[in-house]
């Protein structure tokens, strides 16, 4: 049996020998897009083009501006001469926020009782920016609130500090945005890889009309599954060796907890993913049709990953129907030993979800297959 299981892996390995774009493709393809990705998210958004309509003209509302340019988030792409050229502006996507100024903005700041207004507007269809400009505001106006209040108190800034809360931050110190979305895209692209991978097993086999071949050759159901998955396995968890080495060496996303750990778990990820794309592979007719299955199965996961929208944000029927994803687990495990440093005492529930997934999909798997080889 061992022999010839060993016969059908290494016919797939001459195999892609020969069709060596599409290791080629798994292995540096998931790699690019974590590139891409992370350098693209691991720089904070600066210099978002800022208009303003000053009608007030005066000290008091040039210091607003320079405050807001000094954030770093802004920068002053000019100032509008009316309403309706900032309306235009924002409609053509020229600028991502317009701040206008009263022209009592001075005056009902000096004042005792004054309540000074600046109007904000930003670019809420592009919603990131949107968010990363609001902080900024936000952060802005409270500054400048306080010192309103500190020379209304006729205290000075020096002696009255108002509140001043202590702030820490665990496990991305720094906030970058790459810690949060590069281990993300790394379990992404290992499911994406294997699934493509093993669901091109059977439908290329039957699209080249070779699957007859090997169906009447002295193997049988069991030996054919296993020989395919042997490729498929050596692949996947080589590109994720590869893409975690990146993660660490490019971007800094640190190691924290026990690779031990994180290679048995990853091991069996691949192989629940890997039984996912046997299924979608005996179904498929061609290798576009599993490719196209693969995308839908794929996305339909990324959905409730908590990648794009936290899953604690969504719908009590969403949130538990994310339970029933193994990816939902997969990543919440890599994110915890990679930078929570987590081990089975405080990710056991998800390692417990992904052996019962994995039990159910594996063992679905197997015997579909086989009694659709059969």
């Amino acid at each position: 049996m061992l022999v010839r299981i060993w016969a059908l892996a290494k016919k797939e390995f001459l195999h892609l020998r020969h069709d060596w774009w599409l290791p080629a493709f798994m292995l540096i393809g998931g790699s690019m897009e974590l590139l891409l990705v992370g350098w693209a998210t691991s720089r904070p958004i600066t210099n978002l083009p800022l208009r303003v309509l000053d009608h007030d003209r005066s000290p008091a509302s040039r210091r607003l501006i320079m405050a807001l340019e000094n954030t770093g988030t802004f920068e002053l792409d000019g100032f509008a001469s009316n309403m309706a050229s900032l309306r235009d502006s924002l409609d053509r996507g020229e600028i991502n926020a317009a701040v206008i100024i009263p022209p009592d903005y001075a005056k009902q700041l000096a004042s005792s009782i004054g309540r000074p207004t600046v109007a904000v507007i930003l670019n809420g269809a592009e919603s990131i920016p949107a968010s990363e400009a609001l902080r900024a505001v936000e952060g802005v106006v409270t500054h400048l609130g306080q010192r309103v209040a500190l020379q209304r108190l006729r205290r000075e800034p020096e002696r009255f500090a108002g509140f001043d809360p202590s702030l820490r931050v665990w496990f991305n110190e720094s906030l970058s945005k790459a810690l949060y979305t590069t281990p993300a895209e790394l379990g992404l692209m290992l499911e994406f890889t294997v699934l493509l991978f093993a669901a091109l097993a059977f439908s290329r086999e039957r699209e080249l009309g070779t699957l007859e071949q090997l169906l009447v050759m002295p193997f049988s159901s069991a030996e054919l599954i296993i020989g395919k998955a042997i490729p498929a396995l050596v692949v996947g968890f080589t590109d994720f060796w590869i893409m975690l080495a990146m993660v660490h060496a490019v971007f800094d996303v640190p190691l924290r907890g026990s690779l031990l750990l994180l290679f048995v778990l990853a091991f069996l990820y691949v192989l629940v993913e890997l039984s996912k794309g046997l299924v979608l592979s005996v179904i498929s007719r061609t290798q576009h049709q599993a490719f196209l299955l693969v995308m839908l199965v794929g996305m339909a996961d990324f959905m409730f990953t908590g990648y794009a929208v936290p899953v604690e944000g969504m719908p009590r029927a969403l949130q538990f129907l994310a339970n029933f994803v193994p990816a939902h687990h997969w990543l919440t495990i890599l994110r915890g030993i990679l930078l929570k440093s987590a081990g089975l005492d405080v990710l056991w529930s998800h390692v417990l979800a992904l052996l019962l997934l994995g039990a159910v999909v594996m063992t679905f798997s197997w015997r579909f297959v086989r009694r659709a080889l059969d």
